[in-house]
């Protein structure tokens, strides 16, 4: 599993490279907007926190397929490592052919439907976002969505992953690494929860409590080999 934090917060990144195997970082333009800073200045700082080594999503505004590219061609002159985001309307698939001719990496976003991820893929997107809790709250079925797009990818032999995003709970992230989604992309206030068991919690105190019964608070298993 590719996990990725969405989000712009640069202490939450912060926390997420230390503790977690963390593969990159996504944005959106909600998800900058709340920074309410220049979105170089945003970039630069999650680049400077994330390390060349991991993965930096962002995303054009533009309304045609031209302006598409030149905001693709802007945001690689601030980062030439960077993933640009494209959505899925008939301008953005146009622009997905232009940006992978410059060998630009593309990531596929606000996708709703298989199809649209099979076309996404075919104009050289590497990873295809659908958005799952959205699918689920409109009685669709965020994880089957996605099933059917690893399926395409497979069909088809394409050079494409799936990427899972908009997720509002841990079981969302869980039907879909179930259903071999090759990554996630998750809101720091879900990541934490992947880890979040009431019964972990308790056995790691009992463990605690008997050890510095026998040892001493504090001790640790260095202070007594």
């Amino acid at each position: 599993m590719i996990y990725m934090l969405d989000t712009a917060d640069i202490n939450a990144i912060k926390k997420a490279v230390d503790l977690y195997p963390l593969a990159g970082v996504t944005t959106n333009p909600s998800i900058i907007a709340k920074e309410n800073r220049p979105l170089k200045a945003i970039l630069l700082d999650i680049r400077e926190v994330i390390g060349k080594e991991r993965m930096l999503h962002a995303q054009v505004m533009g309304k045609d397929a031209e302006t598409m590219l030149k905001e693709a061609q802007a945001l690689r002159a601030i980062d030439p490592d960077i993933i640009v985001k494209v959505p899925v309307t008939p301008q953005g698939i146009k622009a997905m052919k232009l940006i992978h001719a410059e060998g630009i990496r593309i990531t596929a976003t606000a996708i709703l439907t298989p199809q649209q991820a099979l076309m996404a893929a075919m104009a050289g997107a590497e990873f295809l976002a659908p958005y799952v809790n959205r699918l689920d709250n409109i009685c669709g079925d965020g994880t089957a969505v996605a099933a059917e797009m690893a399926q395409l990818i497979e069909n088809y032999n394409l050079d494409a992953k799936v990427l899972g995003a908009s997720f509002k709970n841990v079981q969302q992230v869980h039907q879909l690494a179930l259903a071999g989604i090759q990554s996630v992309t998750i809101a720091p206030e879900v990541f934490d929860l992947l880890l979040v068991h009431p019964l972990t919690d308790s056995g790691v105190a009992g463990f605690v409590s008997d050890w510095e019964g026998v040892y001493g608070e504090g001790t640790n298993v260095l202070d007594i080999l």
